[in-house]
């Protein structure tokens, strides 16, 4: 039987050592943004050949850039919902969501019972 959320405690402090890994995990994701961002602004080489491999770099720094926005959207969110109690709190069934996902998961919002379900 799944455990229904109904504590009402200070989320951020039951939490806390997965606020610090969402915190220390966007800082890593924001440096790693800052270098795609370096490197997708570089000069063009002169030699056509070597362009045609920095075209298919860029699309695959293109790729890079967009699965981290895409996971510190997903972390901001993880944040927000620490902030207003709901964090650890499956979004469908509104049970707790099992700490060993959220070990592996931080930014998980279902538990494992309803993300085998989607």
């Amino acid at each position: 039987m799944k455990e229904r959320a109904t504590d009402t405690g200070p989320t951020l402090e039951k939490y806390a050592p997965f606020y610090d890994k969402l915190i220390a995990r966007q800082a890593t994701l924001r440096q790693r943004l800052e270098q795609i961002k370096k490197d997708a602004m570089r000069k063009a080489n002169a030699d056509w050949s070597e362009q045609a491999q920095e075209r298919e770099n860029d699309e695959v720094i293109d790729a890079l850039g967009n699965e981290t926005l895409n996971e510190l959207r997903l972390i901001q969110r993880a944040l927000q919902r620490l902030e207003d109690g709901d964090y650890g709190v499956c979004r469908t069934c509104h049970c707790q969501i099992a700490l060993a996902r959220l070990e592996v998961m931080p930014c998980a919002t279902l538990c494992i019972h309803c993300a085998d379900k989607h």
